[in-house]
C-alpha cells in the first residue's frame, strides 16, 4: 500500500450539491489484468448532473462515486498487465468512479495519451470527444461539403463537434445563446440563436434544401422539428434529453419516447435515419469490439487535440474537496467549457 492520500467523492443519494460527500479511503491493490490510475483530473458532465437528480437511465444505485472519465499516470499495475504501462498518461471511461484521487481499471480500458498534452486538457476532449467523434463519423458518416446542424454548439460536445466537423470539411450551423455567437464564428460555424424566434425557419433560410445531420441533445418536442430540417438521406442523431432534465417521474421514459420515434421514423419510406446514440452501445454484446472502437477513436480526438484542430476550453480547474463547487458551476449555465476536478 502507497502512502498517498486518498480520498473519494460520494454521491449518498438525490441530494443538493453541497450535500456531496467527501471523504477517506485507502488506495486499492490491482487485481489481474487491472491498474490504478492516480488520476491527475476528472471532469464534471452532464451526466452527473443528472445522476444526482436520480435522473441518469442506468446509474448504479445510490451511495456511489460520480465520475464519468479521467486522466491519470499508472501507478500501480496487475498480473498480466504489460509492466510498459507503469508511469504512462492514460485516459479511462468509467460512467462512475472518476471522482477518487486513485480509480481501479481494467488495463484494457486505458488509452495512452499522447506525450505534449497536459492532463487537464486531454480531460476536455475524453467523454465529450468520443460522443463527438463516433456521432460525426461512425453515425452520421459525414463527408466533406456536407451540411449540419448542430444544437447546443456551444455546450461540451458541442463544441468539439463542430470543430471535428469544420477539420472534416462539413459546413456547420450551430444554434447557441449569443454569448457564444463570437466564439463560433471564430471557429467557422453559423451561429443560430436558439432563445429568440423560430430556429427552423432560421436554419431553412441558411439551408433551404435541408441538412445532411442534425445534433440533438436536447429531447422533448424539438426532435420533431430536427426530424423536419433533414434533407432527402440525411441523419438526424439524438443523444440526450436535457430538456427533461429537472423533470420528475421515470427517468427512462424521455429516452423512451425518443427511441419510439427514432423507430417509426426509421420505418418510413423516405431515405432519412434517426439514431439514438449511447456511447455504451455494443459493450456487453461485444465488449472487445468495443474496446478496439473506443481506443480507435479516442486516439483521433486526442491527436486532433494536439495537432491544434480542436481546442476545449478549461471553464475552471477545482480540487476534488470542493465538488460541490465544480457542480454548482457546471449546472449554472454560466460557463464555457469543462469544469475539471484534480487531486
Amino acid at each position: 500500500m502507497s502512502s498517498h492520500p486518498f480520498v473519494e467523492v460520494v454521491l449518498p443519494g438525490v441530494v443538493a450539491p453541497e450535500d456531496l460527500q467527501v471523504r477517506p479511503a485507502s488506495v486499492p491493490d490491482p487485481g489481474p489484468g487491472q491498474i490504478v490510475i492516480a488520476m491527475e483530473a476528472t471532469g464534471v458532465s452532464f451526466a452527473e448532473q443528472q445522476m444526482r437528480r436520480g435522473r441518469y437511465y442506468d446509474q448504479p444505485p445510490f451511495p456511489f462515486v460520480p465520475g464519468y472519465d479521467l486522466v491519470g499516470r499508472v501507478l500501480s499495475i496487475g498480473r498480466g498487465v504489460d509492466p510498459g504501462l507503469a508511469g504512462r498518461r492514460v485516459a479511462a471511461l468509467v460512467k462512475v468512479g472518476g471522482w477518487a484521487s486513485h480509480v481501479l481499471v481494467d488495463a484494457q480500458d486505458a488509452v495512452e495519451v499522447p506525450e505534449g498534452l497536459g492532463a487537464a486538457e486531454a480531460e476536455t476532449v475524453v467523454v465529450n470527444g468520443i460522443t463527438a467523434w463516433q456521432m460525426l463519423h461512425r453515425t452520421a458518416r459525414v463527408r466533406a461539403g456536407q451540411t449540419v446542424l448542430v444544437h447546443g454548439a456551444g455546450g461540451g460536445v458541442g463544441l468539439i463537434l463542430v470543430q471535428l466537423a469544420r477539420a472534416a470539411g462539413v459546413k456547420v450551423i450551430g444554434t447557441a445563446s449569443a454569448r457564444h455567437h463570437d466564439a463560433l464564428r471564430e471557429l467557422d460555424v453559423t451561429p443560430v440563436d436558439y432563445r429568440t424566434g423560430d430556429v427552423p425557419a432560421q436554419v431553412r433560410k441558411l439551408a433551404p434544401g435541408g441538412v445532411d445531420a442534425v445534433f440533438d441533445h436536447v429531447g422533448g418536442r424539438g426532435v420533431i422539428d430536427s426530424w423536419h430540417l433533414l434533407a432527402p438521406g440525411g441523419t438526424l442523431v439524438c443523444y440526450g434529453s436535457a430538456s427533461t432534465r429537472d423533470d420528475t417521474g421515470s427517468k427512462q421514459w424521455p429516452v423512451l419516447k425518443i427511441l419510439a420515434r427514432t423507430w417509426l421514423w426509421n420505418i418510413l419510406p423516405n431515405g432519412r435515419r434517426a439514431h439514438f446514440y449511447n456511447i455504451w452501445a455494443g459493450r456487453t454484446l461485444n465488449k472487445n469490439r468495443f474496446r478496439a472502437r473506443l481506443h480507435t477513436d479516442l486516439t483521433e480526438v486526442l491527436t486532433a487535440l494536439r495537432r491544434g484542430d480542436i481546442t476545449a476550453p478549461i471553464a475552471a480547474q477545482l480540487p476534488l474537496a470542493r465538488a460541490a463547487e465544480a457542480l454548482r458551476l457546471a449546472e449554472s449555465g454560466t460557463v464555457t467549457g469543462k469544469v475539471v476536478l484534480t487531486p
